[in-house]
């Protein structure tokens, strides 16, 4: 009785500042989370409850090719026996592990709802059954031969191991996520042939620089797949430090439906975006006509994923719209990596991808260490047995008699043979039907078998070198079970360079308004308000003046047609206004410094251009042919381009330095993508022509109405009859009417 407190309450009380007390409690608190909740180690890619799910698992000997057991048994026995915490939190836990599109490699094989990808919670347990998967059998294999350490359960009833054998890196291969207090951690899914890759090579040189390993990973391995647009450079500057971000983006393809017609079809979405609340957003931004080029989303999925997206009409540029969408969706996430993990299950820290594989080959090490030498001591005890056996057959007669005749077999035995109480022990038991001769023969086999095994396990605890080779072989043998060899080890998730692709907006995207376009010599373009005159004065930088001037709509894509033969796009309502000098057009695209500015003018559909080099020779293209996705532009005409001029008459007029003009039809032209072109005049070619003359100027006349062109004074002449200029294509053509623009230019 004198070991009770006292009942009085003031000599039962500690004074203690309440900074110390509090600041005491929370850290035990946050140490408990850090340890025991949130962060997983490093050399099995852990959490506890995790481990406890899959050891009760075991346990109840739910193997991969066992019955499966309902999961309300698992999840009780988890609680009872290893985590006292609640059974809605366990079966969480247990039915994430089930779950292909959360686990690159799922550890637990359920039966029954488990969820899906559009983030309906699992059925109750009582419904679903579970039991290993494959995966997790490896988690564990060797568990039973004191490859790790166990503790006392919570209540000290049982045991339980403080950290799984783990046969691959599953921290790596399948991810981790958690919050702690102060820290977080958050690791992608990886390519487990890829990850035990790097590990072989981690082995074969150990001072493996980060790009190296990061190499043979070539990057996180999603399950739900998708498309990761990263350089490699990032990549790899992001496993070096442990801390960094990839931009995750769907899958897509773009389905032809005929007639022109076309839907884009996403097969993948991003890591842990639920599909239900993606299809929710898509209709959003329809309804509030964020991205008015989308008219329609469907999810026709069914096993597979299938987003089904319907653009407003067929002018629509499906990378532009994805671009748009990629914008304002979780068709695009960002998936944070923060490798902060628990080393040796005690201390948290961020690590570099390099010191996880350490931290996971060093774990291997030891378990093969403690394997070897729990086989040894089992050989050791098997080889003391089998020396009594021998010893038994050598003396048959003898022991027989002994043990018919002798009150205390045993006692004289260990005497007169010099036996152990465990060889003695042996003998007893032993069977009468093991007193054959076969069976001493088969004892002295296993002997010897023994014997060997033993020096070739001692001679491995002694070579470090062996024990390298050992683990290297058990990691391809665990690669060769879940690597590339079979479907589910593919790469799922597609890594490259991102493609920046500016999303143009359509007519439905803008208010449709007039806009003058304004492009100096110096190259810097603005856009007036309305349609002001094209002569109108406007203020210029110093040594700069005017240069082009167009009529234009906020809608309109302006096309820019340069010398080096290339077509640039330019949306109109991204032109800076005309407050101001605007701004420098190469900065808006691509454009070589050596290139000029030749035209600009409104994008249409269904037109057609005339584009044509200085040497004479050129095409029509068609205007959908012009149209530029990048802001690099896109080649259309091969050579020193001269001019663009948009198709509108039977006949071309082409106008040479020499001041020769030559009329021939449109018919002769032909169509083209891409090329050089054709001759539509020819030049220094002998007969009087000279080889400096090159094409100076083009037009396109209606042969009925003659050919006109401006005069001094705000005078026009028109020449109706032009039968003098006619004639085929790429001829020479005859000097120019008399009063013919001396520029050689017909406006």
């Amino acid at each position: 009785m004198s070991d009770e407190l006292p009942t009085d309450p003031e000599q039962n009380t500690q004074a203690e500042p309440l900074s110390r007390a509090i600041g005491d409690r929370y850290l035990t608190y946050a140490l408990s989370t850090i340890m025991n909740r949130a962060l997983p180690d490093a050399r099995d890619g852990l959490k506890p409850v995790h481990r406890r799910i899959l050891f009760a698992m075991r346990e109840l000997r739910l193997s991969p090719n066992g019955a499966f057991r309902k999961s309300a048994k698992i999840t009780g026995d988890v609680m009872g026996n290893y985590h006292p915490h609640g059974d809605a939190a366990i079966y969480d836990a247990m039915a994430r592990l089930a779950q292909d599109f959360a686990m690159r490699y799922p550890l637990v094989d359920g039966q029954g709802n488990f969820g899906n990808i559009d983030g309906d919670n699992p059925a109750a347990a009582r419904y679903t059954e579970a039991r290993l998967a494959q995966a997790s059998e490896a988690l564990m294999d060797g568990l039973a031969e004191d490859s790790v350490d166990y503790r006392p359960n919570y209540d000290g009833t049982l045991t339980e191991p403080v950290v799984l054998p783990s046969a691959f890196p599953n921290l790596l291969a399948n991810g981790a996520s958690g919050i702690a207090v102060g820290m977080a951690t958050n690791v992608p899914p990886h390519n487990l042939h890829e990850v035990i890759d790097a590990c072989l090579h981690l082995i074969k040189t150990p001072d493996a620089r980060d790009d190296t390993l990061a190499g043979l990973i070539n990057g996180p391995d999603f399950p739900t797949g998708g498309v990761i647009v990263e350089s490699r450079e990032s990549i790899a500057e992001t496993y070096r430090t442990g801390r960094g971000a990839f931009r995750v983006r769907a899958k897509w393809e773009q389905e032809d439906l005929g007639r022109g017609q076309w839907q884009i079809v996403v097969t993948e979405i991003p890591y842990q975006v639920q599909k239900s609340k993606l299809i929710e957003r898509l209709a959003e931004v329809i309804q509030t006509k964020k991205v008015p080029i989308l008219a329609d989303v469907r999810d026709e999925s069914a096993e597979d994923v299938r987003i089904v997206l319907e653009p407003r009409n067929r002018a629509v540029d499906p990378e532009q719209l994805m671009a748009a969408l990629f914008k304002v969706s979780d068709l695009e996430t960002r998936f944070s990596l923060n490798m902060n993990v628990l080393i040796d299950g005690r201390v948290p820290k961020v690590c570099s991808l390099k010191e996880v594989l350490r931290a996971f080959l060093d774990h291997r090490r030891e378990v093969l260490i403690r394997r070897a030498n729990f086989r040894l001591d089992k050989i050791a005890a098997r080889l003391e047995v089998l020396e009594g056996y021998l010893v038994a057959y050598l003396n048959l007669d003898r022991v027989i008699e002994i043990i018919r005749y002798e009150d205390d077999p045993k006692s004289l035995m260990i005497a007169e043979f010099k036996l152990s109480d465990v060889q003695v022990e042996a003998i007893l038991n032993m069977r009468l039907r093991a007193l054959r001769k076969l069976e001493e023969i088969e004892l002295r086999a296993e002997r010897d078998n023994l014997q060997a095994e033993r020096e070739g396990l001692q001679a491995m605890l002694d070579d470090e070198t062996q024990q390298w080779s050992r683990i290297s072989d058990q990691l391809k043998e665990t690669r060769n079970l879940f690597g590339k060899s079979h479907p589910e080890g593919l790469r799922r998730t597609v890594i490259t360079d991102a493609v920046i692709v500016e999303p143009v907006d359509m007519d439905a995207m803008i208010e449709r308004e007039p806009l003058t376009v304004i492009l100096s010599k110096m190259g810097w373009i603005r856009a007036l308000k309305g349609h002001q005159p094209l002569d109108a004065e406007l203020k210029f930088k110093d040594g700069d003046g005017p240069g082009l001037a167009l009529h234009a709509e906020t809608t309109d894509k302006l096309m820019v047609f340069a010398s080096n033969g290339r077509f640039y796009t330019v949306p109109a309502n991204n032109l800076p206004g005309g407050r101001g000098m605007g701004e420098p057009l190469r900065l808006m695209i691509d454009l070589p410094n050596e290139a000029e500015v030749i035209s600009v003018f409104p994008w249409r559909e269904g037109e057609k251009y005339l584009v044509a080099s200085k040497l004479g020779d050129g095409f029509v293209v068609q205007a959908g042919d012009i149209l530029a996705q990048t802001k690099s532009g896109k080649q259309v005409l091969n050579g020193d381009a001269l001019l663009c001029k948009p198709v509108a008459g039977d006949h071309v007029a082409v106008v040479g330095t020499n001041r020769k003009l030559l009329v021939f039809p449109l018919s002769e032209l032909p169509e083209m993508t891409r090329g050089k072109g054709v001759r539509l005049q020819r030049y220094g070619s002998g007969g009087g022509l000279v080889a400096a003359d090159t094409l100076s100027d083009a037009r396109f006349v209606n042969i009925a109405e003659g050919l006109s062109w401006p005069m001094g004074g705000g005078k026009t002449r028109t020449e109706s009859d032009l039968s003098e200029w006619l004639g085929k294509r790429a001829g020479t053509g005859r000097m120019a009417p008399r009063g013919f623009p001396r520029d050689n230019k017909f406006a």
